[in-house]
């Protein structure tokens, strides 16, 4: 298990393929809502893949937001659920934030993930709200400095 920073196309799609496989095809986001502006190396945001047995099985993104970095499009692939990628992407991702000098994250989390974000440090900053027709809640955490 280890998260690999997105510096090349070819892994970029790599990740869009993981994302359409989790968000469009399971959980019905419409494909025209799941890709945006930010799906690009421009140096916008940060994305990374990580690896389970050397397939590129999760994904995530950090862009920056006001004074947060906000990490977004965080997924697995269901098969490799339960191995704890989840959280190589969300430090890997916190990182990342960090060495571009932000101490504060935010996330947009599904509310079925409400407790795996809370294991991880982050607190619920809002009431339920629907994104892309799923329930979602604002949750943020201050990084520590290294």
């Amino acid at each position: 298990m280890n998260a690999k920073r997105i510096t090349i196309d070819e892994d970029l799609r790599k990740a869009f393929h993981i994302r359409k496989e989790v968000f469009v095809k399971e959980q019905g986001v419409p494909l025209e809502d799941e890709f945006d502006e930010f799906d690009k190396l421009n140096g916008q945001c940060e994305h990374i893949l990580v690896y389970y047995e050397e397939q590129p099985v999760g994904t995530g993104r950090v862009r920056w937001v006001d004074e947060f970095g906000k990490l977004e499009r965080i997924c697995i692939l269901e098969h490799y659920r339960k191995f704890g990628l989840g959280k190589v992407i969300i430090t890997a991702l916190e990182e990342i934030a960090q060495e571009r000098g932000t101490t504060r994250v935010k996330l947009h989390g599904q509310t079925q993930a409400q407790g795996f974000y809370k294991k991880l440090g982050y607190e619920t900053s809002s009431s339920v709200f629907i994104e892309d027709g799923i329930p979602h809640l604002l949750m943020t955490k201050e990084l520590l400095h290294r």
